[in-house]
């Protein structure tokens, strides 16, 4: 396919793994860390976000993993966490994440973290922990998870204290006052809620939830590129995917408009995004023109000499089954007027079995015989200069007149004149081929001149079914290479069969049956049924594509006629313009607004990203489309403002007013542009007219979860009545719970 010189390039972002850290995680200054200070942690399931409450910003933010990498030098196993799991390309590999979906299930890994994280933090969890820790939960935690989370708190680290929360309550209280009504959208990595809030208590019997977040969203994108690509050269990790998901996909403002148009060639131009693979190129030396042609002599002079050997070979192939089958019409001739013992006798030394078996293999012999002397002569071995230098004189004379030598000449002489006889006949049906040829084209130019309408009728017609056989072979070529379709069934049925067959064995005479090579232990053609199988296993790919090829050049053929001679054929109307890439939705979808070059390394490992952006993200408004049987965002919104708290879908009532003044959206996921923006379209649409409502987001909603925690706990009063003491925990157990505003209920348990 030929480049368009007119397109300028399209721009392609390389993805790669992330570099590698040269330094491991910084220690904090340990005059700056406070014994009293309470310690926020985030412990996310994408990051984890770390620091004393009396800072502006976490002091540690880092990928919230850990390995345990085994050095077989050093016979020691060494514990990576967070950022360090950088350090190494064997080590990050290998990394893997305490949570398995949204819960907690690898406990260790979590005191390894957590240990790791006070450390950096400037404490020594070895000698306790007396700090007072905040930690956040998820919203409708299990009693369970909190259980297991006391016990490395209170039992491993031995802290004083610790408050648990909701990490989008927390946020909302950042970004609030204490006593707010409002609603909050917290888009987590696992999953997105949607959380009343009145008077700054979170309405937890009125929360929704959806299963689907930053996690889901990449394994979504996983899915539809693999099913996009199924042949894709290289294996792309999963932080390729989220990397692609986070700096290309956005949330389309009219899905269904936007997706209409997103595959025209003038969308493609700006929307689509090429991604390539990272792959190591390997360039071939360039030659030069005197080397390429020293190469191509080469070649030439072997190849003259592989033809040679291979005309000797034939012409000994032929002497010797002339010679065989002169020895078998001898026998044959000795068993005439022979009683049948004595027949049965001579043949069972010739080794056959009876004179039925005798005369397949002299019948298949003699066919054998013919078949090699037609394709010599097709192939036409023997030149005219070794024709003339031989003059038959031996051909006409009985063997009996002749030395042993001059017999062997004889049957050579007969090889060759034979081969010229054909050749000339060949040259003969050419000629008259030709001839044929050259008065059809003037019978078909005076119909032409005769009956215009007929002629480009008859043509048309031609052409239809010459491409509707094209398509059918295309079709054929296509489910061959699937091996799961009906086709590729069939044949592996068929060769099963025939190899079942011929493992079977068989009697004496089924071994020494007859076959074009003479081999007695090859039978494959004995049966007519091996030749269906033949036919069928060998008409893909080299038979079927050349049948392709050629019905492709009479429709070139029979197009340029039309166009020359049919004021009504344009171009436009030619196949080749109806498979123009430019026209085919397949293409555009699969390589974008560029032809393709499959012989380019750097087009082979490239994606292109175009309807993806904006189908992942969808998924937040329309779950349907990756499975989940849930609402959206917007309806469950819509729920909450306008049939929950005393209102209406006419009226508000005075919360749900309040709340739609004080929309809040958060959570590492947030970040997906155009999110906020879709969110005051949907609120836009099912509000009573008229109605005032706010759609917020702040600068980094990843970080809203930990800044809110640090703003509770330097508001002492609310901020003691949610704390649990060591001494509570041992007397009351881990199923013990404090509520309060931005935690979880009893009634989740």
């Amino acid at each position: 396919m030929s480049r368009d010189s007119s397109l300028p390039p399209l721009k392609v972002r390389v993805i790669d793994e992330p570099p590698l850290l040269e330094v491991p995680e910084f220690f904090d200054d340990p005059n700056s860390y406070s014994p009293d200070v309470p310690i926020a942690v985030d412990f996310g399931s994408n990051q984890l976000r770390a620091g004393l409450i009396n800072r502006a910003t976490p002091s540690h933010v880092f990928t919230n993993r850990i390995t345990r990498f085994r050095d077989r030098k050093l016979m020691k196993t060494m514990t990576f966490i967070g950022n360090d799991v950088n350090l190494d390309q064997a080590v990050r590999a290998q990394s893997k994440s305490p949570f398995d979906g949204p819960m907690v299930t690898n406990w260790d890994y979590v005191e390894d973290i957590l240990e790791y994280t006070f450390n950096h933090l400037g404490s020594t969890p070895n000698n306790g922990i007396s700090n007072p820790i905040l930690v956040t939960e998820r919203l409708a935690t299990l009693q369970t998870q909190r259980s297991s989370w006391y016990q490395v708190l209170f039992e491993c680290f031995n802290v004083p204290g610790v408050t648990f929360g909701i990490d989008s309550l927390f946020a909302y209280y950042q970004n609030t006052t204490a006593n707010s009504t409002g609603l909050v959208i917290g888009c987590g990595n696992e999953d997105t809620n949607i959380i009343p809030v009145v008077d700054g208590q979170g309405m937890l019997t009125e929360a929704k939830r959806i299963n689907w977040g930053g996690s889901q969203a990449a394994d979504y994108l996983t899915n539809l590129m693999t099913l996009k690509y199924p042949y894709f050269p290289t294996k792309l990790s999963n932080f390729h995917y989220r990397t692609m998901y986070e700096d290309y996909c956005y949330v389309s403002q009219d899905y269904d408009e936007e997706l209409k148009s997103f595959l025209k060639l003038d969308t493609l131009e700006s929307k689509n995004v090429v991604v390539e693979a990272p792959f190591v190129e390997i360039l071939q030396p360039q030659k030069t023109e005197e080397e390429l042609r020293i190469q191509a002599e080469k070649r030439k002079e072997s190849g003259k000499r592989l033809q040679e050997q291979a005309k000797q070979k034939r012409i000994e192939r032929l002497i010797q089954k002339e010679e065989e089958l002169e020895y078998y019409n001898q026998v044959k001739e000795q068993l005439k007027d022979q009683p049948k013992k004595k027949v049965l006798h001579i043949l069972q030394n010739s080794g056959f079995d009876d004179e039925r078996d005798f005369k397949k293999y002299l019948y298949n012999l003699e066919r054998s015989l013919k078949k090699s002397q037609a394709a010599n002569e097709e192939s036409g071995d023997v030149e005219e200069e070794d024709v003339n230098e031989h003059k038959f004189d031996l051909v006409e004379v009985p063997d009996e007149s002749l030395t042993e030598d001059q017999i062997k000449e004889k049957r050579k002489q007969r090889f060759l004149k034979a081969s010229l006889d054909a050749r000339k006949k060949a040259k003969e049906e050419k000629e008259r081929a030709a001839q044929e040829e050259e008065e059809r084209k003037v019978k078909e130019q005076q119909w032409r001149e005769i009956d215009l309408e007929g002629w480009i009728k008859d043509k048309r017609r031609k052409l239809s079914n010459l491409i509707a056989k094209r398509k059918d072979k295309l079709k054929m070529r296509d489910e061959m290479k699937d091996r799961k379709s009906q086709m590729s069934q069939n044949r592996m049925k068929n060769l099963a069969t025939l190899a079942e067959d011929s493992g079977r064995g068989g009697t004496k005479r089924t071994r020494q049956q007859a076959t074009i090579d003479n081999d007695p232990n090859d039978t494959f053609g004995a049966n007519d049924d091996d030749w269906t199988v033949y036919n069928d296993v060998t008409q893909y790919p080299e038979a079927l594509e050349e049948l392709i090829e050629e019905g492709y050049k009479e429709i070139v053929e029979l197009e340029g006629q039309l166009l020359e001679h049919d004021p009504n054929f344009t171009e436009e109307d030619t196949m080749d313009a109806q498979y123009d890439w430019r026209n085919s939705t397949l293409h555009l979808f699969l390589r974008g607004p560029r032809p393709h070059d499959s012989e380019n390394s750097h087009e082979q490992h490239q994606m292109h990203l175009n309807v993806e952006r904006i189908r992942v993200p969808e998924v937040f408004f329309q779950p349907t489309m990756c499975g989940e049987d849930q609402a959206g965002v917007s309806e469950l919104c819509e729920r909450v403002l306008l049939s929950k708290f005393g209102a209406s879908p006419r009226q508000m009532s005075s919360i749900t007013s309040e709340m739609a003044k004080n929309v809040w959206v958060t959570g590492g996921n947030a970040k997906i542009p155009g999110l906020r923006e879709r969110i005051v379209k949907e609120f836009t649409g099912f509000l009573p007219v008229n109605t005032s409502f706010n759609v917020n987001i702040s600068s980094d909603p990843s970080l809203d979860a930990w800044r809110g925690m640090a703003k509770y706990a330097q508001n002492e009063t609310d901020y003691k009545k949610s704390f649990i003491s060591k001494k509570e925990y041992e007397e009351y157990g881990p199923d013990y719970i404090k509520e309060h505003k931005l935690g979880n209920m009893n009634y989740f348990e």
